[in-house]
C-alpha cells in the first residue's frame, strides 16, 4: 500500500519527512536527497529530506565524486551530506522511507518494526517507470550516473506532485 494512500489528509501544513536509502549512501540516496531537496524547495514545500545506507561501510564519507559531478552540473547541491547508516530511530522519525532497490527494501524490512513497515517502499514506484529499481552506478561509467539522475528526477517530480495534491 502506498504511503500517500495510508495517511489521512492533514488539516494544517505539517512538515513531511522522507529518508532515501541505498546500500552505501554514496550515490543513489545522496543524489535523491539533493534532487528532492531542490525540487521541494523550488515548490516551497515543507519537506524534510535525508539519506542513509543499509550498510555503514562508508560512514562519514562525502557522496561519490561522480554523483556530485553529475548532480552539480544540473544545479543540485550535495553540501553537508555525509554517509551514514540507517538508524533504528529513523523508522519513527521519518514519514516515508524510500529504498532504491529491492535488496535495500528487504534489508530495511528486516530491521523495521512491524508496525512501521508501511512507511518503507521502493522509490521508483512513484515514477510510473517500468523499472522498479534505481540501478547502482558505483561500478559503472559516467553514463550510469546520468541515468540514475534522470530516474531520480522523474520519480521526485511524480512523488512531489502526489504529495502536493494529497497533503500540502
Amino acid at each position: 500500500m502506498a504511503f500517500f494512500i495510508c495517511m489521512s489528509k492533514p488539516k494544517t501544513n505539517p512538515t513531511l519527512s522522507i529518508l532515501f536509502v541505498c546500500l552505501g549512501n554514496l550515490c543513489r540516496s545522496t543524489t535523491a536527497q539533493a534532487v528532492f531537496e531542490a525540487r521541494a524547495a523550488a515548490l516551497n514545500l515543507p519537506i524534510k529530506v535525508d539519506s542513509a545506507g543499509t550498510s555503514g561501510y562508508h560512514r562519514g564519507d562525502p557522496p561519490d565524486p561522480r554523483s556530485r559531478e553529475a548532480g552539480e552540473a544540473r544545479g543540485y547541491s550535495f553540501k553537508g551530506q555525509r554517509s551514514r547508516p540507517v538508524l533504528p530511530e529513523d523508522f519513527e522519525r521519518f514519514d516515508l522511507i524510500l529504498a532504491m532497490d529491492s535488496r535495500n527494501l528487504r534489508d530495511l524490512h528486516a530491521i523495521c518494526p512491524e508496525d512501521l513497515k508501511h512507511k518503507v517502499e521502493l522509490f521508483l514506484t512513484y515514477a510510473g517507470h517500468p523499472e522498479q529499481e534505481v540501478p547502482d552506478p558505483y561500478y559503472g561509467g559516467r553514463g550510469g550516473f546520468e541515468l540514475v539522475l534522470d530516474m531520480i528526477e522523474d520519480a521526485s517530480d511524480a512523488l512531489l506532485d502526489k504529495l502536493r495534491q494529497r497533503y500540502l
